[in-house]
């Protein structure tokens, strides 16, 4: 099978309604990133120093070296930072996510307990925080299992939300294997929750962000003072609670880190924010855990049929019969690259035109040949597809008069003698009156015009019946 598994699609032009609790406008949820003490580091066992996410500009790793600036900037996270960020976050009643990395949360107990007194959540954020992009599978599972254990040990419970970060092609994998998580963020997808399906697991991801994160105070091109970050906090918040004034709320991720938006240049950018967003009503400021279960309770996840994880036999089972008597359409159409995006009405009718609009002539006017004529003898045999009859019923074409009748097979006739093929249109596009109205225009084409337009309304009836299959 060729298949190509990036989903472009995810929940389509129409996304669900959040409905988020007490009529919400926007969902913010506050992420906290604790990393000091889980960094890179000789002390911890790794080959060299840290060099991400730091003010010190163009850092590159010290092999075999500890990094005495780095380690300082990072201490000033774990010793001024935090305690600032936590002494705004409570004054405030804003509830935070902390993503932990576990070795971290071990080297700093008065932080965790702060966390847990103030009654936030703590996610895992992997067993250190080094970049897993060469890891081994083995060993990246191997480390998830150690978080997981950790994690317990020091929090008291396992954690119920992840987010690696620094991660390989194999995390969101590997963490939704677990089957212990409500809810895993290494993605940057969607402005809504969405259901992953991984194996026989329906795993919930609450997308994150890289934009509206202060990690930019220490990228290029990024953030110099905290007024930019405020405005690019501002910016991006309006759109989205105009948007839920539409009846299409979202969720507001922001991504923060202690030895960051921890300096007092900086958080000052972030407390005009909040205070900006708790001016509004109908701001829901949630933990991460609490929009999981919300999402669970208000959008479960429902498994379909997958055009794109079909066998062949199925998909043509499924599909054969959407271009009339033309399975071979649909053949073509499983051989093409096809992936989530292909999971849909939309999807399944771009495989087949595809497949169709590749097709020699021949071909194509076998397509056409295979049609039935309207309201013709196949249709008073009641030899016409389920679909065909449907369709024709569907413009009163099963209860034409006699008069209608003769009228219908002068008209299918004469375009036969010239075209070669019989007359096609979308009669669910159609009333009876206008069917004969367009019979008789394009009854004065010439028959490459004509080939054309039949091509173009077997598509569209193609169009129709997967609509009544699929979403």
């Amino acid at each position: 099978m060729n298949r190509y598994p990036r989903d472009f699609r995810g929940h389509g032009p129409n996304p669900p309604d959040a409905q988020w609790p007490g009529g919400a406008k926007i969902a913010i949820s506050v992420v906290l990133n604790y990393e000091e003490g889980g960094e890179n580091n000789l002390l911890h066992g790794d080959k060299q120093s840290e060099a991400f996410l730091s003010d010190i500009a163009g850092a590159a790793p010290w092999p075999g070296m500890r990094h005495w600036n780095m380690e300082s900037i990072y201490d000033y996270g774990a010793r001024a930072g935090f305690w600032r960020l936590h002494r705004l976050f409570t004054d405030k009643s804003i509830p935070v996510t902390i993503y932990g990395v576990t070795s971290a949360l071990a080297r700093n107990p008065e932080q965790v307990a702060a966390m847990q007194s103030a009654g936030w959540e703590i996610a895992s954020h992997g067993l250190k925080w080094v970049d897993h992009r060469d890891m081994p599978e083995e060993e990246e599972r191997a480390q998830i299992a150690e978080s997981f254990r950790l994690h317990h040990e020091v929090v008291g419970e396992a954690p119920r939300g992840w987010y690696t970060g620094r991660c390989s092609m194999n995390t969101v994998r590997l963490t939704a294997e677990t089957a212990q998580l409500d809810w895993i963020s290494d993605t940057y997808d969607d402005d809504l929750p969405y259901w992953m399906e991984v194996g026989d697991r329906d795993q919930l991801v609450i997308p994150y962000t890289l934009e509206a994160n202060d990690m930019r105070f220490a990228t290029a091109p990024g953030y110099i003072t905290g007024e930019q970050f405020f405005d690019y906090l501002k910016a991006s918040f309006d759109t989205l609670y105009a948007e839920g004034q539409k009846g299409q709320a979202k969720m507001f991720s922001i991504g923060l880190h202690n030895r960051l938006i921890g300096r007092p240049g900086k958080i000052a950018g972030l407390q005009r924010f909040l205070d900006y967003a708790q001016g509004h009503d109908g701001v829901w400021f949630a933990k991460r855990i609490d929009i999981a279960r919300h999402w669970a309770q208000t959008h479960p996840h429902r498994r379909f049929e997958r055009p794109s994880q079909m066998s062949r036999a199925r998909f043509v089972e499924r599909f054969g019969g959407i271009i009339e008597h033309s399975s071979w359409v649909a053949e073509r159409a499983w051989a093409l690259e096809l992936g989530p995006a292909h999971d849909s009405s939309t999807g399944v009718h771009s495989a087949l035109v595809r497949a169709f609009r590749s097709a020699s002539p021949e071909e194509q006017l076998g397509v056409l040949r295979a049609h039935p004529d309207l309201a013709g003898k196949l249709a008073a045999a009641r030899r016409l597809t389920p679909e065909s009859t449907a369709e024709q019923a569907s413009a009163a074409l099963d209860a034409l008069t006699d008069a209608e009748r003769d009228q219908f097979g002068h008209l299918n006739a004469a375009y036969m003698a010239k075209h070669g093929f019989p007359f096609i249109i979308a009669v669910r596009d159609h009333s009876k009156d206008s069917i004969l109205s367009a019979f008789q225009t394009r009854l004065s084409n010439d028959t490459a015009t004509e080939h054309a337009t039949a091509c173009r309304q077997v598509e569209r009836i193609a169009e129709l019946r997967l609509k009544d299959l699929l979403p």
